[in-house]
């Protein structure tokens, strides 16, 4: 795949399917996994995820919620949930914490792309299109 930063956005965007997503996921070293959730935290404070966002989140990314990434989703103030769903650390638990990173950002970002961008905006992300089998290579 090519950078993290469109990748990342075109997994939101639901423009690269989550299946591909996860197979690069899991590419990664335990550092650059980290790294990843990270930054996916930081696109989802930037998106201005709300903890309402939470349950939708949750089921877009197809978690029970029981699993500890849902758990901490909807407690609490959202920016230090996010911050601890990207702390986890145990291979299952990153996993899910990527999938409902995604999710929340696609929550989010649907939300401010309704609010402040319909009638166009200058984000380089929301000027993505579909991606192509030659571009995650």
């Amino acid at each position: 795949m090519l950078d993290p930063y469109i990748t990342l956005n075109e997994l939101a965007q639901e423009l690269r399917p989550m299946s591909q997503g996860i197979e690069w996921f899991e590419s990664l070293s335990a550092e650059e996994q980290s790294n990843t959730l990270r930054l996916l935290s930081h696109f989802c404070i930037q998106a201005r995820a709300t903890a309402e966002d939470g349950p939708e989140s949750i089921r877009r990314a197809g978690l029970r919620a029981t699993h500890t990434p849902a758990v901490l989703i909807v407690r609490g103030r959202i920016d230090q949930q996010l911050g601890k769903i990207a702390g986890l650390t145990p291979h299952d638990e990153r996993l899910k914490s990527f999938r409902l990173l995604i999710a929340v950002l696609a929550v989010a970002d649907e939300r401010r792309r309704e609010r402040f961008c319909s009638d166009g905006c200058g984000h380089a992300w929301h000027r993505l299109t579909v991606a192509t089998p030659e571009a995650s290579t």
